[in-house]
């Protein structure tokens, strides 16, 4: 054979192979950028609320079913005084919703422009109750008792805790407010003070009723009449900055549905 015929061979071969290597490279370059795509679809988007510490256990709850449901979204949750939370958010905390034990703290951050007012509703109310360790052997039987009857009480720090609010109010409207003022012992949640009154740490103890509900070391023993203090209202809500409308958005309809409702409802919520 000629050898014109032979270059030409070389140069046939030569080609095929560079051509089929970039075609394997397309390939695999396809691959990876589809690889990558996926795993962005598959990110978890963390959606972050501010919530009062008395919701804790209905929240954790509803989060389990709502995550199993919602396979994009990560929930995380920060407990606590319902003032504590919104001076957090006034100073700057990374939060997507509130959702506050006191009207007044809500409305203060829609008044700033942090929450639109719109995207913001009350959700669930609660009751006040007078809490005693179980095995107490003093008759506190009412919060006319508190007076004469208990050494120390626990209230949660009227200023920055709901639940504190509204017990002082109470023993105000009650006119024993004076007379028991040096037996308190304040705490910086509702939890708090559910946790003196299960340790025994003191006597008695004014919570909600939600808290109460959970544990097994303390018993009711009155309910506040609603005269006695501010209404109990729960309000939640997308806050204005938040990184994530969509799914905050998402989160916010699923909470005034029915399936949280009734989780909220099995916590002693009242729906409102």
């Amino acid at each position: 054979m000629s050898k014109r015929f032979y270059l030409f061979i070389s140069i046939m071969m030569t080609f095929v192979l560079l051509f089929g290597c970039s075609n394997s490279n397309s390939a695999k370059d396809n691959k990876n950028e589809q690889t990558a795509g996926n795993a962005a679809s598959k990110e978890k988007v963390e959606v972050t609320m501010s919530a009062a510490a008395s919701l804790q256990d209905a929240l954790t709850n509803i989060e389990k079913k709502y995550e199993k449901e919602h396979k994009n979204v990560e929930l995380k949750f920060n407990f606590g005084a319902s003032g504590t939370l919104k001076q957090q958010i006034e100073q700057g905390a990374p939060v997507d919703l509130f959702f506050s034990a006191a009207e007044d703290k809500f409305d203060e951050l829609v008044q700033k422009g942090e929450i639109d007012k719109s995207q913001g509703v009350d959700l669930v109310g609660n009751d006040l109750v007078l809490v005693v360790p179980k095995d107490t052997k003093k008759s506190i039987k009412d919060f006319s008792d508190l007076p004469t009857k208990a050494g120390k009480i626990a209230l949660g720090t009227p200023d920055a805790v709901p639940a504190g609010n509204y017990a002082k109010q109470t023993l105000e409207k009650l006119h024993i407010w004076n007379a028991v003022t040096n037996k308190i012992v304040y705490a910086k949640d509702v939890r708090q003070v559910l946790s003196y009154v299960e340790t025994g740490n003191v006597d008695a103890g004014i919570v909600y009723k939600t808290d109460a509900l959970i544990s097994d070391k303390v018993k009711i023993v009155a309910t506040a009449g609603e005269a006695t203090h501010d209404p109990i209202i729960y309000p939640v809500g997308v806050m204005k900055d938040t990184k994530h409308p969509k799914e905050a958005q998402e989160f916010y309809k699923y909470l005034q549905g029915n399936e949280a409702l009734n989780i909220l409802k099995e916590y002693g919520f009242v729906a409102k």
